[in-house]
Formats: C-alpha cells, structure tokens, sequence
C-alpha cells in the first residue's frame, strides 16, 4: 500500500531560509503569516490531508464518479464526507482576500498546502483547485453584482466553480468554438452549445456550481476576437441570495480517462441556460486568462504534487526490498542480498526524483511569492519586476513542472520493477494521474510556444533580461561562496547556452519562424533547467550558512549541499544539449512530405 507524509521540513526551509517569506512580514497580507502561524498551517494541513484525504486516493480511482439518468454526478465513496471536512477546518478560505471571507495568508502559503494537498489526492484536489481560479476571474472581471452574489461562498467552499472552454471541435484553438449567448430583454443571455473536458463539472460535494463559459454573441467576429465570458451557475440564485430553480446545464457524459477517476470530467451541455456578461462583450479570452494563468500555476503543482508522492514511495520500497548484490562487493554479507539502495542505476533515479522534486518546490513557492509581490510590494518598480518574472516563467513552470514530474513518476514506477506495473502498490496510478498534467491547461507544447512566441519577445524582451539579469547576480555573488562556487560556474554555463540560444531565436526566427515552433519545446526545459537550478544555488548557500552556524538538522543540510552538486554535474550539463537542439533548426524537422511519414 502506498504512503504519504508532507514535506514540512523542506517547505519550511524554503519558506525561511531560500524565498525569505518573513522579510515581508511589513507588507498587506503577510502581516498573519507569523513563523507559528505558518508552522501549524503546514502541519495541521498536512496531517489533514493525510489522514483524511490520502486514504481515499485508491478509492477515487477504483470507483471514479457515476452518472445517473437525471445528469447527477456522485463522487468515490468517502469525498463528499472529506470535502465536508474540508470546509469546515476552514481550509477552503487559506488564501482568499478578507473582504470575501478568506484568511488573506500569503499565496506562498496557500501553494503550499495546495502541493500536500495534490499529492495527498490529485482528483479530489482538483474540485476547490478550479473554484480558485474561478474566484480569480470573477475578482478581476466581475462586476460588483456578481462578486456579491458568488464569490463569498465560493470562497468559503459552499459552491465551486468551473471553467469551460473546450468543444469537440476545438482544444487550444479558442477561436473555433460554437457556443452562442442570445441576449435576453432583461440583460442575461441564453447560452447554448457543448462543451467537453470540464472538470468537476457536475457532482455532489456543493450545492451549487458556478460555470464560467465562453461563448461567441450574435455578430461578433468568427475567431478568438470575438469570444466573450459569461457566468452561468448550476442551480440560479435568487436576488436575496437563496437557491431558485435548476439552470438549462447538464452533464451529458462523464469521459472515460486514463487517470484521475475520482474527478468527474463532463461533457456539459448548455440548453439555452441562463448566464451573465462577465466583463465587457468579445474580451472574454483575456478574462478567461486570468484563470486559465492561476490554473497553469496549479497544474505545475500537480506535476510536483505526484512526483512527490510517487517518490517517497519508491525510496520506501528501494530501502525495503533486496535484490542482487553490490557492484563493491555485498553491502550485507549476513543477508542473501542487499537492498536496492546499493545499485548505482536506481540511485540515479531517486536522486533526480528528489533534485526535480525539491528543486521545482522552491520554484513553485518563490513563484508564488512573486504573485504575492505583484500585488502587495509598496514599490511600483518592485511589483512590476515581480509580474514580468511570473509572466515569464508560468509556461516554464506548467511545462517543465509536468514533464519532469511525470517523468519522476514513471521512473518512481520503474524502481518497483513489476510490481510498479501493479495496481495493488499504486505507482501505475501517479502514473496515470501524472500524465494528464501535460495536456490540459494547454498541452506543454502550446506552452513553449507561449514562452517563445509572446513571452521572449513581450514589452521589448523585458522580462527575459531581468531574468537574466537576476540569475547572472546571483552567480557572481555565489562564486565567493566555497560551498556554491563549483554550482555558480556550473549555473553560469548553463545560462550562457540559454542566452546564446535567445539570440539564435532573434536571428533566425524572422527568417523561418518555424525554427522558433521547432525549439521551443527544448528551448522551454533549457529555461526551466536554470530557473531550478538557481534554485538550487539559492538552497545550496542557506544550507551552507545553516551548517556553518550549527543551526538546523545537520543530516537535512548535507543532503541539500549533495543534492545540489548532483544537479549541477549531472543535470545542468544537459544545456549544452538543448541548445545544440534548437540550433539544429526546422531544416530536417519540415522536410518531410506528409506522405512519407508511414512507411509502407
């Protein structure tokens, strides 16, 4: 059977000692975050999930959702009861804003528990996981009618939320969609059309469900510029805020997937259902945005999510089980063969398991304090900064952050041996669950060409150089360091093949942009490779000042300063590679007639 125990320690140690979250505590929103406070959220958040979410992650996945005749959705056994739980331990509100009834914590906190959170049960989590995101469009676009109307009790957990784009027509390409709002004579509008992959579209853990659709209004134009958002909740709610009578939206069909069973994805169907303009009419892609860019976020958490989990288990079994001997000769002569832990090539594995997985933490919550910082830094520069660095790296965060974990729990899998491909030790299903991560929100390809096609290029490349920028001072000042120097100048090369291969875009990408489509993927992890590894740099110095000053587990330091000198001899070297790929260019890649790819 499959275990789980939250990372606290290393989630404090980032929190403390690499992102520096108490050198805010003078800013609005971080006054609550108090080192106590903070401990006891990740501990008794931890121990939540734990023991009341965990346990129910093979069953979600053994049973999945039902759909009965009328169009209800139920849940696995048990999520409704912990989704009760869930609310009433306030956790829904951690990182909501008071003035809807959220706890105002930092988002840097609220990642945090949300990673324990997917780790614990992925399927569940995706339920309040959308309602974020949904929140978020609704602050930023909705008008003060509709904040009033749903977003406290969205906030609270009371309803969810769901965001929903695609059609059978159409995936990324938005422009395609078929969905059409009416207006009404009492300024609603009449939204009909389907809409498939909606996750937790319909179920029963709330008693009402807040969709936010897209659809296209008579005469807009036929593409992306004339899309438009519109809110359109499950059961309509009555001006003094009591639930009225059911909407035109059903559940059609839940999908039958690969993973994450006990998240229920519908087909929706929306039968002249009654919704409402969110934001102004035909700007509902950059409406929609602002969720799909929180969900992008929390989908790169999921990668981490799985891939710890999935890790643990694997170092839990490699202890536990024997197999063969010691290529130095048997570690345990007493015993008929030493553990799994003596063989060089399932060390590698582990040890990119915990480099990938430690080092994309810390991105994922200094990430997170950097959409703190959008908001909250007293100094316009400061907020700015922090908006073009979170800009920049969410496709790097979502892309790299779901390959590698995906990547981690299939090699966690492959530890197991068969037994990996056993349902009864639960590898096959992070396995399963991990890979969804790479699709939705936008496929990870979609999201290398959003970093090189927009992002590289956006406010005169602005972000990108101060990126750049940040990293390059960073390594200067890590090369007077003894215990980080070897990793600076290991960093260092890494980010000068970045750079040189930024500027092979600006030279070639005019003349062929499909040399741009061509490496955008490599280009993508060849990013992400130094984004982690400053982070690295970052844990590699906290953890030599901590050891130096005899503060701190002596043992969890040492296995930081290791960790970091295996990410920089035996991950950063991969640059070299990466940009050999890119600079290999879309020649070869495109040469090819469509006729000549099957070979018989």
């Amino acid at each position: 059977m499959p275990q789980y125990t939250p990372p606290v320690r290393d989630t404090r140690f980032v929190l403390d000692h690499v992102i520096g979250l108490q050198q805010h505590a003078n800013l609005p929103g971080f006054e609550t975050a108090s080192p106590d406070v903070v401990e006891a959220v990740l501990e008794e958040g931890g121990r939540f999930v734990a023991e009341v979410l965990f346990p129910l992650n093979q069953v979600g996945d053994r049973q999945g959702c039902t759909r009965h005749e009328d169009g209800s959705v139920t849940t696995p056994e048990g999520f409704k009861d912990a989704y009760r739980q869930y609310v009433e331990s306030g956790w829904a509100t951690l990182g909501n804003q008071p003035e809807h009834g959220g706890q105002g914590m930092p988002h840097s906190i609220s990642v945090a528990f949300q990673e324990y959170l997917i780790s614990a049960n992925m399927a569940f989590a995706m339920y309040p996981g959308l309602t974020h995101g949904a929140i978020a469009a609704l602050v930023a676009k909705g008008s003060a009618e509709q904040q009033a109307m749903y977003v406290p009790r969205m906030v609270s957990g009371e309803w969810s939320g769901t965001m929903n784009l695609t059609e059978p027509q159409c995936g990324t390409d938005l422009g395609l969609i078929r969905t059409r709002a009416e207006p009404n004579a009492d300024g609603s509008y009449a939204i009909t059309g389907t809409k498939i992959f909606i996750s937790a579209g319909e179920h029963d853990l709330t008693d009402n469900i807040i969709h936010l659709v897209l659809a296209k209004t008579p005469g807009a134009p036929d593409s992306s510029k004339g899309i438009s958002l519109f809110v359109v909740p499950k059961v309509l709610v009555n001006d003094d805020g009591s639930l009225g009578a059911r909407n035109a939206v059903t559940c059609g069909s839940i999908e039958h997937k690969m993973g994450i069973h006990g998240n229920s994805t519908c087909v929706m169907n929306y039968d002249g259902a009654t919704g409402w303009l969110v934001g102004e009419e035909n700007k509902g892609l950059a409406a929609m945005f602002i969720m799909m860019n929180a969900a992008r976020l929390g989908v790169g958490l999921q990668g981490l999510g799985v891939a710890e989990v999935a890790y643990q288990n694997a170092v839990h079994y490699a202890r536990d089980r024997r197999q063969g001997r010691a290529l130095t000769g048997a570690a345990e002569p007493d015993e008929k063969a030493d553990t799994l832990f003596v063989h060089p090539d399932v060390r590698r594995m582990l040890m990119e398991g915990k480099a990938w997985t430690e080092g994309l933490r810390a991105l994922c919550l200094w990430a997170a304090l950097q959409a703190d910082l959008e908001h909250a830094a007293p100094d316009e520069a400061d907020r700015e900064r922090a908006a073009d660095l979170i800009g920049l790296l969410t496709p790097v965060i979502k892309g790299v952050g779901t390959d590698k974990g995906y990547e981690v729990a299939t090699n966690a899998q492959q530890v197991y041996g068969g037994h990996g491909y056993i349902a009864e030790w639960g590898m096959e299903q992070y396995v399963r669950d991990a890979r969804i991560a790479m699709i939705y929100e936008g496929t990870n390809g979609v999201q290398a060409m959003d970093l090189v096609g927009r992002k590289l290029a956006q406010k005169n490349g602005r972000a990108v150089q101060a990126f750049f920028a940040m990293v390059a001072a960073e390594i200067a000042e890590a090369k007077g360091d003894d215990a980080a120097a070897d990793l600076a100048g290991r960093l260092e090369k890494a980010l000068g093949e970045l750079q040189a291969a930024t500027m092979w875009f600006v030279g070639h990408g005019l003349k062929n942009p499909n040399h741009v489509g061509a490496g955008a993927v490599a280009y993508m992890h060849l990013m992400g490779l130094v984004a982690v590894g400053l982070m690295w740099l970052r844990m590699a110095r906290a953890a030599a000042r901590l050891k130096a000053a005899g503060e701190g587990d002596a043992g969890f330091l040492e296995a930081k300063l290791v960790t970091a000198r295996f990410f920089g001899e035996r991950m950063l070297p991969d640059a070299g590679a990466l940009r050999r790929k890119i600079e290999g260019g879309a020649d070869s890649l495109m040469a090819l007639p469509e006729d000549a790819f099957l070979a018989a």
